[in-house]
């Protein structure tokens, strides 16, 4: 937050806390809910992405990381289905702090890339894919006693978290995609991008 404006400052902590409550509310709402835990969300993952992407990887990464926190206090009953210190951790970090933490960087290819739908499009896909990985390492390594029998605990671990993780990486990306076509997401008012050229026409 160095040399901003006290104006500023106060716009990027209310934008942040209404993407941060946006983003719970939405993932509160499930369009489909697998049985045991993981979901598919109408764009819950947008808010944090449009934060990194509009203030950077540092204030994204915080962002998501309050973000991680709320989810592990309300998913905090699945503490009891695990014992030992090993899978408490696991289960924290995999399946909520490092997976919804790595929401903050989907701002990371904004100076990278030229083109804003690309490069948002592109950070909306990687932070999935980080999240995709921290739970399959979840389910493979603390819940793989839920495969069948016959199936490996990878195998399970693989089918099981693609099969909300790939809807749930599509919906991200569309949602990314329609926000940075429509809106100026350089702007400090977040103007469309209509706005912007008749703007610069006067």
């Amino acid at each position: 937050m160095t040399n901003l404006t006290k104006k500023e400052k106060n716009r990027r902590l209310a934008e942040s806390a209404l993407m941060l409550a946006l983003a719970i509310i939405l993932s509160e709402l499930p369009v489909i809910s697998l049985p045991f835990g993981g979901s598919v969300t109408l764009f819950s993952q947008v808010p944090v992405i449009l934060i990194s992407y509009r203030y950077g990887v540092k204030w994204g990464l915080t962002t998501g990381l309050a973000l991680s926190l709320i989810q592990l206090i309300f998913g905090i009953q699945n503490f009891s289905y695990v014992s030992g210190i090993s899978a408490f951790m696991i289960l924290a970090f995999c399946d909520y702090i490092i997976a919804f933490s790595a929401l903050g960087l989907g701002g990371m290819f904004k100076y990278k890339i030229k083109n804003d739908i690309l490069a948002i499009s592109l950070g909306g896909v990687l932070v999935t894919v980080i999240r995709f990985i921290c739970h399959f390492i979840s389910g493979a390594t603390i819940w793989g006693g839920y495969a069948e029998e016959g199936q490996s605990v990878l195998e399970y671990s693989f089918a099981y978290n693609i099969s909300y993780m790939l809807p749930e990486l599509i919906i991200t990306v569309i949602g990314l995609v329609v926000i940075a076509g429509i809106f100026d997401l350089n702007s400090l008012e977040l103007k469309t991008k209509i706005a912007k050229k008749e703007n610069k026409s006067k």
